[in-house]
């Protein structure tokens, strides 16, 4: 009977362990009673009354209450844990130090290594905490710029939503004006048309009319028909005028509706130019011999206005036209040819006046007030109205500058060098590689460089634009200058070092 009331105590009092969070006394058979102590020799937890009788025991070792009471013996000597293996950091006996397989190692007491465990960790959670308040901080930043950003991302997408209705609507009037020129000129074909069918069958009458006379046999009937212009020969009645002519006054005019789509994207990419943004980023770095700042000056991302295409529409890469080609470009004047008589000391110019190259020994021109005093030299050459555009090749290596000047460039002195002034304008390359363009002491990187040794300079004297394209497959533009041009412009050059030769030149298509 006691048996089975012990039995049953004891699974009560599992079961209360399980329920509760505190650990129960090992003698307290009858009802669960808290422990206060655990016993590591008996391997017990005691409450207070039993823990009296332990008390005055002294092998028996009292700690905190504990269910683990065999995870503090030695597992081979069945002893308690008393030190700290620090070599092989377990918790061992002392039979473990004097005969085990730890003797000869490092031991600590188990107080003096808990103590030192705790420091450490006490370092640990020092650090935690800091890189806590780290992260905090920076999940604080990011969030107010978040917050900052997604005010400004709101504007900004409804301003961008506006830009595109607008564009939208731009093209969308395009599209109805060329549409509506097309249908113009459809219905003034047809026009045509049903006025020649209007001749056709006046032309008709009066062959029945003829045919039915020459039938005749009476005399006097044929010879009193009235002499009128309706008999007269068609022929002698402007006949060529009124039929073949209308073949070549009232044919779609393609060059027309290609012109209005032109001048259309022409128009939507000056609007563009207007709305983009004033800062551009570049390299500030000194232009050659001179002093100022570099600054931002207004930049213009059309390409070559007008109706000239640089790609064929529909191709991917597309070949380089040539002067001449129809609906490309219409043949101009002679091609570009320098004048010796600007050239520096240290130029040297070919016969055919094509091409400059660095000399390496000063040829001493004479000294004159159109010769410039560094390694220049200008075209004969000037244009003052129409589209030209030109090729050249250059050294893949050394410093040049090549593009366009007005005759009142000075000849003398620092601000006599191309883009140096407010009378030229040019692409620079420097030794490293690196291309820019210039004008007024002022110069903007170019995001990337030119693998080609090829470049093409078009000019549109009356828009006032001057670009610059790299000769590559697709053709690429670099960089187009716009301003009001008040002088003839000539073509120029400066080297540095290397060659640079003028391959061809021309006159741009009317429009």
């Amino acid at each position: 009977m006691n048996l089975h009331n012990g039995a049953e105590c004891l699974l009560s009092t599992q079961q209360h362990q399980e329920e509760t969070t505190w650990i129960c006394c090992t003698y307290c058979i009858q009802s669960p009673v808290p422990a206060v102590k655990s016993c590591l020799h008996c391997e017990a937890s005691l409450c207070d009354d039993h823990l009296k009788v332990h008390r005055k025991s002294p092998e028996h070792i009292l700690s905190e209450p504990t269910t683990s009471l065999k995870n503090r013996k030695c597992s081979i000597h069945k002893e308690l844990l008393k030190y700290y293996c620090t070599t092989d950091a377990i918790c061992i006996c002392v039979s473990c130090t004097l005969a085990g397989e730890h003797r000869g190692h490092q031991v600590e007491m188990l107080d003096e290594a808990l103590e030192k465990k705790k420091k450490k960790l006490r370092n640990l959670l020092q650090k935690l905490i800091t890189k806590r308040e780290k992260t905090e901080e920076r999940v604080r930043s990011l969030e107010e710029r978040r917050r900052k950003a997604q005010e400004k991302s709101s504007g900004e997408a409804e301003r961008v939503t506006a830009l595109f209705i607008d564009m939208r609507r731009r093209l969308d009037d395009l599209e109805k004006k060329v549409l509506s020129e097309i249908s113009r000129q459809e219905v003034q074909v047809s026009d045509v048309i049903q006025e020649l069918e209007i001749k056709k069958d006046e032309l008709s009458r009066k062959m029945r009319h003829i045919e039915e006379l020459c039938n005749m046999t009476d005399p006097l009937t044929v010879l009193q028909e009235p002499d009128t212009g309706d008999l007269c020969d068609p022929e002698e009645g402007g006949g060529d005028e009124d039929t073949e002519g209308h073949d070549k006054t009232y044919e779609v005019d393609v060059d027309v509706i290609t012109r209005m789509v032109h001048v259309g994207f022409y128009d939507i990419m000056t609007y563009l130019q207007t709305i983009r943004p004033a800062k551009l980023k570049r390299k500030r770095s000194q232009p050659q011999s001179s002093p100022k700042q570099n600054k931002v000056f207004p930049v213009s991302v059309t390409e070559y206005g007008g109706n000239v295409v640089i790609v064929r529409t529909g191709s991917v890469g597309g070949k380089v036209p040539a002067a001449g080609e129809e609906g490309i470009y219409g043949q101009g004047p002679a091609d570009i040819l320098l004048d010796v008589n600007t050239a520096g000391d240290y130029i040297l110019i070919t016969n055919d006046l094509k091409t400059a190259t660095r000399a390496a020994v000063r040829q001493y021109h004479p000294i004159t007030v159109e010769r410039f005093q560094y390694n220049q030299v200008m075209s004969s050459q000037r244009f003052s109205s129409g589209r030209h555009f030109w090729d050249v090749e250059s050294s893949r290596s050394g410093k040049w500058m090549l593009g366009m000047c007005y005759p009142s460039i000075d000849r003398w002195g620092d601000r006599s060098y191309i883009g140096g002034n407010n009378k030229s304008w040019c692409l620079r390359r420097s030794k490293n590689n690196e291309y820019m363009v210039m004008h007024g002491s002022e110069q903007i990187q170019l995001p990337h460089q030119i693998s080609s040794d090829r470049v093409r300079i078009c000019l549109d004297y009356g828009a006032g634009q001057l670009s610059f394209y790299e000769l590559c497959d697709p053709i690429r533009h670099l960089h187009t200058f716009t301003t009001t041009f008040t002088e003839p412009l000539h073509a120029a050059l400066y080297i540095y070092d290397g060659y640079i030769k003028i391959l061809r030149g021309g006159a741009a298509g009317r429009h």
